[in-house]
């Protein structure tokens, strides 16, 4: 099975930790991280737009004038699309955009896409993530030290640690998860993984496959 070292906080090895012989070989179907991808960003739309159809525009009550003899078009309400302000045809109405996917789907998503990112080098294992009080100094300190500071991150932790949470709010592009919350999007959605190494034992759809 392949190893990966451990850093700790001044970016220096304290260890190997090894994962499944399947895990950090990129494979060749990406149609399961697609479909996923597709599905959380479904979920997460509100799908309260709307629009007036002619049946909701005001007004409409008579006949804008007579049927004949007026040179003009027949017309027999203001409210029909053709006029402006009328009603629209076909428009958007409010609805749910969520669907549901297996799990073991998502599981093989959120496993491959960790594949992918140990693959490539975009996976940093740190022995241990802990900070007393909440300052943002601190974790830029740390981040400069595992020369991850500008980039993109999600720090991945075994549970959640309010101190480092507060601590990397205010750090752009610095975001601070649960393993247990982990999923496709998150992962994707940045560039580096900072994981510790009890929250890599933990991640749902790598080891508990």
């Amino acid at each position: 099975m392949p190893e990966f070292e451990v850093k700790d906080k001044n970016n220096n090895t304290v260890g190997t930790v090894t994962v499944p012989h399947d895990t950090g070989r990129a494979r060749k179907d990406p149609a399961v991280i697609h479909d996923v991808m597709v599905n959380f960003r479904a979920n997460q739309r509100q799908g309260t737009h709307a629009t007036k159809t002619k049946g909701l525009v005001q007004g409409g009550g008579r006949k804008p004038w007579r049927q004949k003899h007026t040179g003009r078009a027949r017309a027999g309400s203001n409210r029909s699309p053709l006029w402006r302000g009328g009603g629209t045809v076909f428009g958007p109405q409010p609805r749910d955009y969520r669907y549901t996917m297996p799990k073991k789907v998502r599981k093989s998503a959120l496993k491959e896409t960790f594949s992918r990112k140990l693959s490539d080098g975009e996976v940093v294992i740190i022995d241990r993530f802990s900070i007393e009080k909440p300052r943002t100094k601190e974790m830029i300190s740390v981040l400069k030290n595992l020369n991850l500071y500008g980039k993109s991150i999600l720090v991945v932790l075994q549970g959640k640690d309010a101190p480092v949470i507060l601590s990397a709010r205010n750090i752009p592009g610095v975001h601070v998860t649960a393993a247990g919350d982990l999923n496709t999007y998150s992962l994707l959605s940045h560039d580096v993984l900072l994981v510790t190494k009890d929250a890599l034992a933990e991640m749902e759809g790598v080891r508990n496959e």
